[in-house]
């Protein structure tokens, strides 16, 4: 029998820990934490500014209505698809190892290049510029907030969520879980007075409800792209799952209570607001939620826009989350530097992958305008979808060694792809721009790097990508 002494039990500990953290985080977040990262990352902004652009796209009521439903059954498809992807390939990163798994490691470095530079960063500066710009409206009571106010507010919450997060996972997850209390309750308030308004006879924009629909095809289409924009969030979980505790149970069941409720919520919301608000009022609001709340809850509408700022914040405290997750595994499969894949030992986060897209959003957050940006990159993002669910159906044939705890019907992940199709050709059919061709090139720009640092790994390229 050998006795260390307390130097050497120290050197151990310290031993133990570094085998445990580096290139693996430790399992912390449990059911509730994952469905609160799912339903906080899905309920952002867009239900409470936006909901008239899906108004726009159908031009009535009732079809309005259909797409919010037809978004979460999509949602909830696609999340279960993902869900066997998960508990099959137990690695973070959201689609990044799948792709790499079902098509090879050029399509997953497309993907990840993508995501790493543009669409992770820009969407969580879009996130807390929405956020900044409410927290900053009742200090300009009569007029519009000035942009440096706002990009300084968006600034310093990038900045703070990003701290927060190099912190300590729990911390991330525990401001998660309470921003996600918060903004349930915000849509309990509007659901129950729509419900106290409707009972109390007010159901006549819901009457007739599908007369002057649209049924252009492109139309019907961009109409989605807004109504799943503010359903994104949904394969959030799967950026974490190697943090998930007993995965294998709460992936697919965070998935099956988290989606469904965020459906039933915009739903409800959705008709809240036609019980006070015609169509015509509903399209010409700036801010849907905060119309509702000066018509409604007035004198107490402010509770509207503070309710929004807690949104907004939690979204973007999800993004940021799942964002770190992603970098970090692209890091360690070689696809970014290698510093990227580290983690800190004492806090166990991935704080460099988390400081790299805390800075890229703070440059997105410079330029005047980058929400039609974002919109055009909407579609390569269901690119990489309609590719991951394609993934699932090639490796149902390829990969039958593998374990599938959760399987399911071959119908779904071929509904999604085929839907991600007509999601990704029918607004460049309805009305072809150059954004679109842009976007594509960006995209297979990411070749310029994967040739000399990824494929070929010449000495000098080798250099730089080491630690």
């Amino acid at each position: 029998m050998y006795f260390l002494s307390d130097q050497h039990r120290s050197a151990l500990d310290m031993t133990k820990r570094i085998s445990s953290s580096f290139g693996r985080p430790n399992k912390v977040v449990g059911l509730l934490s994952g469905i609160c990262l799912i339903v906080g990352t899905m309920i952002g902004s867009g239900i409470f500014i936006s909901p008239k652009a899906v108004l726009e796209g159908t031009g009535a009521v009732g079809p309005c209505l259909c797409v919010w439903a037809a978004c979460g059954v999509l949602a909830t498809m696609g999340a279960l698809c993902y869900a066997e992807l998960g508990t099959m390939i137990m690695k973070s990163g959201g689609e990044y190892p799948y792709l790499m798994e079902g098509f090879g490691p050029l399509l997953g470095y497309l993907y990840s290049w993508t995501t790493i530079i543009m669409l992770k960063p820009s969407s969580f500066a879009i996130i807390a510029l929405s956020c900044a710009e409410y927290a900053s409206t009742s200090f300009y009571p009569e007029c519009t907030p000035p942009q440096v106010v706002t990009k300084c507010l968006a600034a310093a919450c990038i900045l703070i969520i990003t701290i927060i997060n190099c912190l300590s996972v729990k911390l991330a997850y525990r401001v998660q879980n309470f921003f996600t209390v918060a903004k349930l309750l915000i849509i309990v308030i509007i659901v129950v007075s729509g419900i106290v308004l409707l009972a109390q006879g007010n159901t006549q924009n819901l009457k007739d409800s599908f007369a002057g629909a649209t049924t252009s095809f492109g139309a019907i289409g961009l109409a989605f792209y807004n109504g799943l924009w503010a359903y994104d969030g949904w394969n959030q979980l799967n950026f974490i799952t190697e943090e998930l505790k007993s995965p294998y149970r709460n992936l697919p069941l965070a998935i099956i209570i988290g989606i469904p409720l965020v459906t039933v919520c915009y739903i409800f919301v959705n008709i809240a607001y036609f019980s006070v608000m015609t169509p015509t009022e509903l399209l010409q609001s700036p801010a849907v939620a905060v119309t509702f709340g000066d018509r409604v809850l007035y004198p107490l509408s402010w509770i509207v826009p503070l309710f929004v700022v807690f949104s907004t914040f939690g979204a973007a405290n999800g993004s940021c989350f799942t964002a770190g997750r992603l970098t970090y595994v692209a890091g360690r499969e070689g696809h970014m530097v290698r510093i990227m894949s580290y983690i800190s030992v004492k806090r166990y986060t991935p704080s460099p992958a988390l400081m790299f897209n805390g800075i890229l959003s703070i440059i997105y957050i410079m330029p005047a305008d980058i929400n039609t940006l974002i919109n055009y990159f909407s579609f390569a993002q269901w690119v990489f979808y309609g590719l991951t669910c394609l993934a699932l159906i090639v490796m149902r044939f390829t990969r039958k060694e593998l374990q599938r705890p959760v399987k399911v019907p071959i119908v779904i992940p071929v509904l999604v792809v085929i839907v991600s199709c007509y999601l990704v050709l029918a607004p460049i059919i309805e009305k072809p721009e150059w954004e679109y061709l842009y976007c594509t090139m960006f995209i297979v720009g990411g070749l310029l790097l994967y040739v000399p640092f990824i494929y070929y790994k010449f000495n000098w390229t080798r250099r730089i990508m080491s630690k």
